[in-house]
């Protein structure tokens, strides 16, 4: 996969291989993803919904990029042989006829951050969409928590950062069409061989159903990691009787976890396999 790996990311990576001197045993310094989907879900973008004409307008754009091969080839940038663009925010001004992108850029490959400039399929959608619309775009970036509230809030105008369709979600934004179909995945060390012999998703549950609060399981707050793992009953999900340890990002888990502060990692399967990627190239 050709990427440009974002500087947070390289810096968490970096503080791993530090912390990994310390005397880990052999495996400990790399992980890997196990190749099962936990959940089935769809992103989509959140609009105010104070501006219904913006929720049809993007909409008519989501049917455009798929039909014109346009979202396509920004996928390839991101897991094929293409090359990411950067993307330039401009600065707040409600004078200016603005496009306002409410975003957590710290889940790679969709949103993240190498210096000033913003990289990742949503990003990227993000611009064409601000040009397809005849707007500057302004990105505005956030704890993820924020994201859908500050649509809410109408302090933003569409939220763009992989956002899984939830109805609870749905109280602060309006939801487009989907475009992605996502799910989530288990992390682990590359020396872990628990779940080596899983073949579904059910022989996964099964095994960490038996853990208890003994052990911790690190997630990205907010996202659909977190209400797997916790319990959710809007999605279904019966959740397990272990301690579930929120993070900012992804990769911060991932590093706690090398760093054998938790035992396991979920997070949704494209930036899992961006940071298995980024961490197990610089050991």
């Amino acid at each position: 996969m050709k990427k440009i790996i974002s500087l947070s990311l390289v810096m968490v990576m970096i503080l791993v291989t530090l912390a990994g001197c310390g005397g880990q045993k052999a495996g400990d310094s790399q992980v890997k993803v196990i190749d099962i989907q936990l959940t089935q879900e769809e992103y989509a973008f959140g609009v105010d919904k104070n501006q219904p004409e913006l929720l049809d307008e993007v909409n008519k754009f989501i049917a455009k990029i798929q039909e014109d091969g346009t979202f396509t080839s920004i996928l390839d940038k991101y897991f094929g042989d293409g090359t990411p663009e950067p993307v330039t925010s401009g600065t707040l001004d409600p004078s200016k006829d603005q496009l306002v992108v409410a975003t957590n850029a710290a889940f790679e490959p969709f949103e993240y951050m190498a210096g000033d400039k913003y990289y990742g399929i949503d990003m990227e959608i993000a611009k064409l969409l601000a040009d397809y619309l005849g707007k500057e775009l302004v990105i505005s970036n956030m704890e993820f928590d924020s994201v859908c509230l500050s649509i809410g809030q109408s302090k933003a105008d569409i939220a763009m950062s992989g956002l899984t369709i939830k109805e609870d979600r749905k109280e602060y934004v309006n939801f487009t069409n989907k475009y992605y179909d996502a799910a989530q995945k288990l992390i682990v060390k590359a020396s872990e061989t628990t779940f080596d012999n899983c073949k579904t998703a059910a022989d996964v549950e099964a095994i960490l159903s038996k853990y208890d609060k003994n052990t911790k399981i690190g997630v990205q707050n907010g996202t659909t990691g977190q209400f797997y793992v916790q319990g959710d009953e809007d999605w279904g999900f019966a959740g397990y009787n272990v301690e579930c340890v929120g993070y900012k990002a992804g990769s911060l888990a991932v590093q706690d976890m090398l760093n054998g502060n938790i035992e396991f990692v979920i997070i949704d399967e494209a930036p899992a396999e961006s940071i298995a990627k980024a961490i197990n190239a610089l050991n």
